[in-house]
């Protein structure tokens, strides 16, 4: 039996639908609360809970860990436990060396009339064409585009829609930091952006992220016209 997937069942058997605001009636035929019930008030969807009772999803986020432990009531203790559980099965994923395949590079030399990039999951700019390097009016090498969109202010006329980029750079950082949670160069940069001086949705989103539990200051992000290749 998956301990994880043990104590999840167990501890949301003990949960009291009431409690969690989970209308009751005389129909319910099972001790607490249902597992979509707990998928909902979690914000995961039903399958992926699912699939972590079954012990068939082992890379749950901290704040998968965070909305789940407030839903299931647990205690610093049980939270604690939670976490301890969690890290044991985790497959801890080996964050990529950061070469660019030859077979890509031959794809964006083919790219000649629109700026493409090669990045990797830091959103560092791995490659890029003649155009990319046109559009962003320095050299690609050593660009970090999370950077650029959240710090760089004089930048932001560059992208379309910045507050739509800031949101679309924390989702990414927040499954790269989901599937590597030990890069420290990620971390590093997660923090970095944390203590940019901008007000938006998505800058208290990036401080949640570097910080789990404290409360969010302001901050912020941008976006750009160009391609990525998945390296």
């Amino acid at each position: 039996m998956d301990d994880l997937a043990g104590f999840l069942r167990t501890r949301r058997s003990r949960v009291d639908p009431a409690v969690a605001g989970i209308p009751t009636g005389s129909r319910r035929r099972v001790a607490g609360l249902r597992r979509e019930e707990v998928a909902h008030l979690s914000g995961v969807s039903v399958d992926y809970y699912v699939r972590l009772e079954q012990g068939r999803a082992t890379q749950p986020s901290e704040q998968v860990l965070d909305a789940l432990a407030r839903v299931l009531g647990l205690d610093d203790t049980g939270r604690g436990h939670l976490y301890r559980l969690a890290r044991q099965h985790r497959r801890l994923a080996k964050a990529p060396a950061g070469r660019v395949r030859p077979e890509l590079r031959r794809v964006l030399d083919l790219v000649t009339d629109a700026p493409a990039l090669i990045m990797d999951h830091r959103l560092g700019v791995l490659a890029g064409n003649h155009l990319a390097a046109l559009l962003y009016g320095r050299p690609l090498s050593g660009l970090n585009t999370a950077r650029h969109i959240f710090l760089e202010e004089a930048e932001r006329g560059l992208y379309a829609d910045w507050e739509k980029c800031t949101l679309d750079v924390v989702g990414h950082l927040r499954l790269a930091a989901g599937k590597y949670p030990d890069d420290p160069r990620l971390a590093s940069l997660i923090g970095e952006l944390a203590m940019g001086d901008v007000n938006t949705a998505s800058a208290e989103a990036v401080f949640t992220l570097a910080h789990p539990g404290r409360s969010p200051r302001g901050r912020s992000g941008r976006q750009r016209h160009h391609w990525r290749l998945s390296q």
